[in-house]
C-alpha cells in the first residue's frame, strides 16, 4: 500500500507563509530534497521552508511546536543514513538551511571563523584559504555538504588523523532548541570553565536535540609543504607499520592516510580510466596507501624524509612499490582517484556499505576474520574495503556477484549486517563510525550499544 501523508495543517502553512514570503515556504520540495544519495529513504513533507536568518529558525520551531507537526533539519542531503529525509506517515515540515550561508566573521588572529549552518563545505574552505588559513574539513561530499550537516553529524573524512573529526574543530554553537529558545555559545573561548560543554550535547545528534544555525571553527596555518605518495603493501599490519614509522620520523606531519583494498582500485580503473592508478603492473597489490604530509614550513625537507623512509620499507620489504609525486597537482590526481571509489562502486550492481571503526591495532586481524564468513554466505560476493587507516575507519562494503540480480543481493542486507557488525562489536568497535544513525541505523543502535547509554 502507498504511504501517504496526511493533509497538511492549513493555518500553520498561512502562518509560515507570512514569515517567510513566497520565496521562503514552498509546497513541493525538489526532487533531490526527497530522496537520500543511496535512494535507500524517500519522504514527503507538509512543505520545505528556507529560512535565511536564525531569527526565522526560532519563529518556524515555535509555530511548529504550537501545532504539533515535527521538523526535519536538511542542509545539502549527501548523508547516507536517511536523517534528513522526511517521514510521510506524518506531519514533518521540512526546514532547508541552504539560505542561511554566511560567513559572519573571519578572525585569522584567533585562527577561527563563524559560518551560517548553510555554508558549503568546499566554499568554507575556501574562505579560509582568502585569509591564509586552512579549515581541514574534507571529504568526498564536501562540494555540495554544508557544516550545519557536517557538524550536526559529527562528519569525518580524510583529515582526522591531523586535525580531527568535526568535533575536534568546533568552538563554538548557535543552536535552536525544540521550545524556540535560541542558545547562542558562539563566543568560542578557549578557557572557559563555567559551567557544561553544551556544544558537545549538539555535535553528532543529528538535529534530534536542536537546529544548529551557526558554528564558530578552527583555522590554521595553510600548509607551505605537501608531499604525497601511493604505495602497494602485502598487507594491513605493514601499513600499519608504515604509518607508525612515518609519525615518528615527521614529528606527526602526517595528515592523510587513506588505506585501498585490490578491489576498490579495480573498480576505479575499470570505470574511470582517465583517473590512472599511479601503480602499473600485471596484479593490484592486495593493499595500497594514500599517504600525504604536510608542514606549514615550506622549507622543511618532507620530500627527503618521505623518500628515505620509503626506501628503507622497500629494502625491508614493507612496501612492494611506490610513487611520489612529483607537484602537487599529481598529488590531487591522487586523491580524486581515492575519492571517486564511492562513485564506480555504484556501476558494480548493489552494494551493501558498512561503515566500522576498530582500534587500530586491531584492523589487521579484524579485517580477515569476516571474510570466510561473508563467503560462505554468499560465494561470488565482492568486498571493496577502503577508508581512514590512521583513525581505524573502513568503509567495509560489499559489492554484488557478477551475474546476481541487484534486489536480490540488496535482499541480504539485513544478513550482510549481522554478520559484519557482530564482529566488528567482538573487536571492541563502532558500526557507525563518520555517517551517523538516521533511519537507517536504528535497529543497531538499539541491538549494540549500552542500555546505560
Amino acid at each position: 500500500m502507498d504511504k501517504t501523508a496526511p493533509p497538511a495543517p492549513a493555518a500553520l502553512l498561512e502562518h509560515l507563509h507570512n514569515l517567510l514570503g513566497a520565496d521562503g515556504l514552498h509546497p513541493q520540495p525538489t526532487a533531490d530534497q526527497l530522496i537520500e544519495p543511496r535512494g535507500l529513504f524517500s519522504g514527503k513533507p507538509i512543505a520545505v521552508a528556507y529560512p535565511d536568518t536564525s531569527e526565522q529558525v526560532v519563529a518556524i520551531v515555535r509555530a511548529c511546536a504550537a501545532a504539533g507537526v515535527s521538523i526535519v533539519p536538511q542542509g545539502g542531503n549527501t548523508g547516507l543514513t536517511g536523517a534528513s529525509m522526511p517521514i510521510t506517515e506524518k506531519h514533518s515540515l521540512l526546514v532547508n538551511l541552504r539560505r542561511l550561508n554566511q560567513i559572519r566573521t573571519i578572525d585569522a588572529a584567533d585562527n577561527s571563523l563563524v559560518a551560517e549552518a548553510g555554508v558549503i563545505v568546499a566554499d568554507l574552505q575556501q574562505h579560509a584559504a582568502n585569509a591564509n588559513r586552512l579549515f581541514p574539513l574534507s571529504f568526498a561530499a564536501d562540494g555540495s555538504a554544508m557544516i550545519g550537516g557536517a557538524v550536526s553529524t559529527n562528519a569525518g573524512g580524510t583529515n582526522v588523523l591531523r586535525y580531527g573529526n568535526t568535533r575536534e574543530l568546533v568552538r563554538g554553537l548557535e543552536v535552536v532548541l525544540p521550545n524556540g529558545d535560541l542558545l547562542d555559545n558562539l563566543r568560542g573561548l578557549r578557557k572557559d570553565n563555567t559551567g557544561y560543554d553544551l556544544n558537545h550535547l549538539f555535535i553528532g545528534a543529528e538535529g534530534t536535540l536542536g537546529i544548529i544555525t551557526a558554528a564558530r571553527l578552527k583555522l590554521f596555518p595553510q600548509p607551505g609543504k605537501r608531499v604525497t605518495a601511493w604505495l602497494g603493501v602485502a598487507t594491513i599490519a605493514a601499513a600499519i607499520e608504515l604509518l607508525e614509522r612515518l609519525q615518528q620520523r615527521s614529528n606527526h606531519a602526517v595528515s592523510g592516510c587513506e588505506l585501498l583494498s585490490a578491489t576498490s582500485v579495480e573498480f576505479v580503473r575499470r570505470h574511470l580510466p582517465q583517473a590512472r592508478p599511479p601503480l602499473q603492473g600485471d596484479k593490484e597489490p592486495a593493499w595500497q596507501l594514500l599517504i600525504e604530509l604536510t608542514d606549514p614550513d615550506p622549507q622543511r625537507p618532507l620530500d627527503t624524509l618521505l623518500e628515505n623512509t620509503l626506501a628503507d620499507a622497500l629494502q625491508q620489504q614493507l612496501i612492494s612499490d611506490a610513487v611520489i609525486a612529483q607537484n602537487l597537482q599529481q598529488g590531487e590526481q591522487f586523491w580524486r582517484i581515492r575519492e571517486a571509489i564511492s562513485d564506480v562502486q555504484k556501476q558494480e550492481g548493489g552494494s551493501i556499505k558498512h561503515d566500522i571503526s576498530l582500534p587500530i591495532g586491531q584492523l589487521a586481524e579484524f579485517v580477515q576474520t569476516p571474510l570466510p564468513l561473508l563467503h560462505q554466505r554468499l560465494p561470488g560476493v565482492r568486498p571493496c574495503i577502503f577508508g581512514h587507516l590512521g583513525d581505524g575507519n573502513l568503509h567495509f562494503n560489499l559489492s554484488q556477484p557478477v551475474d546476481m540480480d541487484q534486489q536480490a543481493f540488496l535482499d541480504l542486507w539485513v544478513d550482510f549486517n549481522r554478520l559484519v557488525h557482530d564482529q566488528v562489536a567482538r573487536y571492541g568497535g563502532s558500526f557507525s563510525a563518520e555517517h551517523g544513525i538516521g533511519q537507517l541505523k536504528r535497529e543497531e543502535l538499539a541491538r549494540y550499544q549500552s542500555p546505560v547509554a
